[in-house]
């Protein structure tokens, strides 16, 4: 607020001069000017009847000669003060439309009004440093699902989209390098409802800075990277961040777990998919060798874990000399005829198309079908623009950053325990995976689940808790039956368990007793959660539940009990 007053009169310095100027000639002259009165005799005009009919006369509403009637001398020097007053009036207003049109207060009015809303957020809220594809689909995400966050973008336009946004809630969005101080700052930082910062930019370096700045300017934090260099994920990892998501090495991995355990693949994204959409199809990566069109940083990462599996691989590469790939590659883009088959299309499993440019996959992917029709086609998509291009392309699997990081983010965000979760399930076979997936699919359908997560103190289980303290036996099966209807299992399945001394179930038995502290974690379908709410937090529906028996609360209805 103090930039905008000190950019105002900074600019209105010469424009408030001549007005002061202008108004103190006119009334100076009426005062000094006599006049008559009524009864004929000289009069002279007080300070204050100048100063009031210059006022009225200067913005033209024209009231008339106050309090008699002027001399023709008092109405020559009136006549001089109206092009005096108006000239000045419009000098002044032209002054104040160019100070409205100039960006450096614009900026200001900007800033102050954004500080302003994120000042008054009285809730949790996170820092989402870059409004790109990633950052849309996160927002969009957290909206909707109720959180609130604040956006801080260097591009005015990202800024002006985000403003357009039909968000269900007002976002704050800031145009601002989100690697300064002074912009984290502005976004909430330090105010204590700030529960987290998301560094989303596609500048690993800035994403680093911003790292940084919120370790050191709030050590508590969590925050969370964005990085697609090895060397700057571990710069950021050597300063503390929580967690830095690196989209090639997690499409790599999923990859691989595909072609490892398809179960523990399809487990995977059915809990990390869009609460309610279709459940995803399995995915069934074939064994054999495949070939690698580019050989970039996604190129690497799937090259490295392909030869983790013991499955080989050839690389078609443009630049070798650039990628260090000049040894063991075919030399090309892979859009070809001749150098796919140079690079031995025809027997292969697989290809995948994994460029920075989306036309060349494209024409990758679809020259490799001509060649070899059996081929299973991954390819990356850059550009979120080109979601209707890839869906008609009809590839078995599609490389989308945005998308990666977005659903990693908002498991860590919404569901802290699901991305332990997630991680664990990676090291099972393709057998347990089948077995939970038809635990899975027998209670909870054909539609993507929700997951929450439940921690049994006070402030979330407060039911649970007191029954736990006073020595009271509770077992999982009670928040797993409906509280309107015991009978009735609800639809959601307990997927792991974390103990307070650390330990880790997955899967635990329905008959299993629990503990104070325990941390749980559940998957069911959309209004679960809502439902097992009651139990955790009431006595009566964890005493009905449990025992089947319901008992009065009130003193009227026990009286009438008994």
């Amino acid at each position: 607020m103090n930039q905008v007053i000190f950019l105002f009169l900074r600019r209105m310095r010469s424009p408030l001069l001549v007005l002061i100027s202008a108004y103190a000639i006119a009334v100076l002259g009426m005062v000094l000017i006599p006049g008559v009165d009524d009864q004929g005799q000289p009069w002279r005009m007080d300070f204050m009847h100048a100063f009031y009919f210059a006022s009225y006369m200067a913005t033209t509403i024209g009231f008339g000669e106050v309090p008699y009637p002027f001399t023709p001398a008092q109405r020559m020097w009136v006549i001089f003060c109206i092009y005096l007053t108006v000239s000045a009036w419009l000098y002044a207003f032209g002054k104040i439309l160019s100070l409205i049109q100039d960006p450096a207060f614009r900026q200001a009015v900007t800033e102050q009004s954004f500080a302003r809303s994120v000042r008054h957020i009285r809730e949790p809220f996170y820092i989402i440093c870059g409004y790109g594809d990633t950052g849309a689909l996160l927002v969009q995400a957290m909206a909707g699902r109720g959180m609130r966050c604040v956006v801080i973008d260097r591009r005015i336009e990202r800024i002006n989209e985000l403003e357009l946004e039909d968000l269900g809630s007002y976002v704050p969005g800031l145009c601002a390098d989100a690697s300064l101080s002074l912009s984290l700052k502005e976004a909430g930082l330090l105010s204590r409802h700030c529960i987290g910062v998301v560094a989303l930019t596609d500048d690993d370096h800035v994403n680093l800075k911003i790292a940084i700045t919120t370790k050191l300017l709030h050590p508590g934090l969590k925050v969370i990277c964005r990085a697609e260099h090895h060397d700057a994920q571990a710069n950021m990892d050597s300063f503390g961040t929580d967690r830095i998501i690196n989209p090639y090495d997690t499409f790599a991995t999923r990859l691989a777990l595909a072609l490892h355990s398809p179960g523990s693949h399809l487990l995977h994204e059915w809990l990390t998919g869009v609460p309610g959409s279709p459940l995803p199809t399995p995915l069934y990566p074939p064994h054999g060798t495949w070939v690698l069109c580019g050989y970039g940083r996604l190129g690497k990462a799937i090259r490295e874990r392909l030869d983790a599996e013991g499955i080989p691989s050839v690389i078609i590469e443009a630049n070798p000399d650039v990628t260090g790939c000049e040894e063991f590659c075919v030399l090309g883009r892979g859009t070809e005829a001749e150098t796919l088959s140079a690079a031995g299309v025809e027997n292969a499993v697989g290809i995948v198309a994994g460029t920075d440019d989306d036309a060349n996959n494209l024409s990758i992917v679809m020259t490799a079908a001509q060649l070899n029709p059996d081929l299973f086609m991954v390819a990356r998509q850059n550009k979120c623009d080109n979601d209707d291009v890839f869906q008609a392309a009809l590839l078995d699997l599609v490389m989308q950053r945005s998308e990666i990081i977005a659903r990693d983010i908002l498991a860590l965000l919404t569901t802290p325990l699901l991305d332990e979760f997630l991680h664990l399930i990676r090291h099972k076979d393709n057998d347990w995976a089948n077995e939970k997936i038809s635990r899975l699919s027998a209670v909870l359908g054909e539609t993507v689940p929700d997951s929450w997560h439940v921690a049994l103190d006070e402030e979330q289980a407060p039911a649970v808790f007191e029954a736990l303290e006073a020595g009271e036996v509770v077992l999982l099966d009670a928040l797993l039956r409906d509280s309107r209807e015991r009978d009735r299992a609800l639809p959601c399945v307990l997927l792991m368990l974390r103990r307070r001394s650390g330990d880790v179930l997955l899967f635990p038995d329905d008959r299993l007793e629990l503990h104070g502290g325990d941390q749980l974690l559940f998957a069911g379908n959309t209004g679960s959660a809502a439902r097992m709410v009651w139990v955790l937090q009431n006595r009566h529906a964890l005493r009905y539940v449990q025992s089947g028996q319901q008992q009065a609360s009130g003193w009227l209805w026990r009286r009438l009990v008994h």
